[in-house]
């Protein structure tokens, strides 16, 4: 459970405890705290992760591979071990080298430049074009209401002004 709630009202009780959580139930949690890998550790998760895979990987390219892992995610630097492996037996190579690692990082995005260029590209996509044209079709709406009801405002005047030259004229 992960939470920032402080001391709040259980829910479906007028109980108050931290987190919202029922007492008996906080009594059994465990609190674990958990900090960032170090480059170093990321250095043998990675190797331990070539060995298991049976990649042969070199010594500077498992660098860039950490490298990678410390500024994007862990989780992305693994998965990119496999790939690099497939890119590096398409070249007919039996180790993993730089080149292999870029081509990987250039086919496959992390969640960081994901999001860059979805924000980046986001007026090009379909549905920004969609929301933009369903806002037009409302403000067309709002403008087609506002001209029916300056023509119903034109009627009742010219109606208005019709009894009253009816008694002018006579």
């Amino acid at each position: 459970i992960a939470t920032n709630r402080g001391i709040s009202k259980i829910r479906g009780t007028e109980y108050k405890s931290p987190h919202g959580i029922p007492l008996d139930l906080l009594d059994r949690l465990m609190i674990v705290s958990t900090i960032p890998y170090e480059r170093e550790e990321v250095y043998q998760i990675l190797k331990v992760r070539c060995e298991e895979e049976d990649v042969e990987m070199a010594d500077d390219a498992l660098e860039l591979l950490t490298r990678i892992g410390m500024e994007t995610s862990l989780r992305y630097a693994m998965q990119m071990v496999i790939s690099s492996s497939l890119v590096a037996e398409k070249r007919k190579s039996a180790e993993v080298e730089i080149e292999d690692i870029k081509r990987v990082y250039t086919l496959f995005v992390d969640v960081k430049r994901s999001t860059q260029f979805l924000m980046e590209y986001q007026k090009e996509f379909m549905y920004n074009e969609l929301c933009n044209d369903d806002d037009d079709d409302e403000e067309e709406e709002i403008d087609d209401e506002e001209s029916a009801e300056e023509e119903e405002n034109k009627k009742e005047n010219v109606e208005e002004k019709k009894p009253e030259q009816a008694m002018d004229e006579s």
